[in-house]
């Protein structure tokens, strides 16, 4: 007998299980229905630049949040990357360029360069979590601040500006702008690149069924043969590459950057993966789900602005989401149980 469902019962059964979807979706369509201007390409264009770029962070955390992990550094990794990248990327002739002699460095050797930083962070991460068996939360926690400090230090806390245009320039470009139509950000499609890439590796690689047997029960994967520190590493380094690609990606975006950067992304990306249905008990989560979550997340947020609602407000509303769909996945599992 054939169990497998169809495409419209999956997401029937989604829907099902992640009510805060419907609910969120609901509410930005009322908005949307009844506020000038939501439903326009500017709204757009800004809506899929902001999600590109937290659906990168996003990808990165839910392999740590699968495995019953998490990453409270991501955030300050973004950050990092982000400074490290302008710094690089200073035009020579900018009267405020932080290192004068340095010669102008080409992009894509700047991009390879904070990868590799945000591999080594993420496999100290890993290391630490899977070799010295320190719980996730207290080694990201140190993690987040040791990086934090790093940013400090390197920037001396000063912003960071001066880019180079054709760095700005790819960053915010976008691809067959005709007539009023303003185009498909390059962001978006970096973001469907990668979203492509996650779904493969979590759905027809050795490695994401790893991932899924660890979450799931991981003293039954180290039985079966499952080389869980060898696979948390290539987590966690996976999600640190993911972090510095988004911050190369966001200080052009900003046309500037400051250790500051990404303050707060880490709980942003959590939000949005739990909010798309992946579980914090560990084993649970599609990259489709993850996109969804993220979306809905980023449209609460346009949805506030829209509204005029004071911006310090948004920070209570964000929490209580946080709060209420962890709280419901929870609910989920203890159902199970």
């Amino acid at each position: 007998m054939n169990n497998k469902k169809s495409i419209p019962q999956r997401i029937l059964a989604y829907l099902k299980g992640n009510p805060i979807v419907i609910i969120l979706t609901v509410v930005c369509l009322i908005v949307g229905f009844t506020v000038d201007n939501f439903f326009s390409w500017g709204n757009f264009n800004n809506l899929a630049s902001n999600t590109a770029v937290r659906f990168l962070i996003a990808l990165g955390v839910s392999g740590c949040l699968i495995t019953k992990g998490t990453d409270l550094s991501a955030g300050r990794q973004v950050g990092l990357a982000a400074c490290l990248a302008g710094v690089l990327l200073q035009r020579a002739d900018y009267s405020g360029r932080m290192f004068p002699n340095m010669p102008e460095m080409n992009m894509v050797v700047v991009l390879l360069i904070i990868l590799a930083l945000g591999a080594f962070v993420g496999v100290l991460n890993g290391v630490i979590i899977s070799k010295l068996n320190v719980p996730p939360f207290i080694a990201t926690l140190g993690t987040q601040t040791i990086v934090y400090g790093i940013a400090l230090v390197f920037t001396d806390a000063q912003p960071i500006g001066g880019f180079k245009k054709a760095y700005t320039q790819f960053v915010n470009g976008k691809i067959l702008p005709v007539g009023d139509f303003p185009g498909i950000p390059y962001l978006l499609i970096i973001a469907v690149i990668f979203g492509l890439l996650f779904w493969f590796m979590y759905n027809k690689t050795t490695h994401g069924k790893y991932m899924y047997a660890i979450g799931g029960n991981e003293v039954a994967a180290e039985v079966s043969g499952v080389n869980t520190v060898r696979s948390k590493i290539l987590i966690y380094m996976t999600a640190g590459i993911m972090y510095a690609l988004a911050g190369y990606l966001l200080a052009g975006k900003a046309g500037g950057a400051t250790s500051a950067l990404g303050n707060g992304y880490e709980l942003e990306a959590i939000a949005g993966c739990t909010i798309g249905g992946v579980s914090t008990t560990g084993g649970i989560g599609t990259v489709g789900g993850i996109l969804v979550g993220v979306l809905v997340f980023e449209l609460l947020k346009i949805v506030l602005q829209f509204l005029g609602v004071n911006p310090y407000y948004n920070y209570i509303v964000q929490g209580l989401v946080i709060v209420i769909s962890v709280a419901l996945d929870i609910r989920k599992y203890v159902k199970k149980k």
